[in-house]
């Protein structure tokens, strides 16, 4: 699931994404869904009926029944570095418990230790 409070900057660039993959090829319009997911974390299947295309108006339907929530920039920008800051966390403590259960290897250290032994 992605994100559903949005600034209303980012609801006009959504708007006129939603608007090209309404207008382009089977092609475009996966790249443009990507770009959705990726750029602004909105998963248009959060929001709409299976089956059912997804434009603009349904876009505005979404807000109006409150799916979507349009805060200010500086709140969601707040919001952004808190989700990285989350994100960064949870990635450090899975390679954690990775490497504590031998599932990876602890990169840092054995580059440290092979500079070690370079330096020798």
């Amino acid at each position: 699931m992605g994100r559903n409070k949005y600034s209303d900057k980012e609801i006009k660039q959504i708007e006129k994404l939603l608007r090209l993959k309404n207008a382009g090829n089977r092609a475009q319009q996966k790249l443009i869904r990507h770009q959705l997911r990726v750029d602004y974390e909105f998963n248009i299947s959060d929001f709409n009926e299976p089956g059912k295309a997804f434009g603009e108006e349904e876009l505005q339907d979404a807000i109006k029944r409150g799916a979507i929530v349009i805060l200010d920039e500086a709140t969601i920008e707040d919001m952004k570095q808190k989700r990285a800051r989350d994100k960064a966390r949870d990635e450090a403590q899975r390679e954690k418990e990775a490497i504590e259960n031998g599932e990876a290897t602890d990169w840092k250290q054995a580059m440290k230790e092979w500079e070690e032994w370079n330096d020798k």
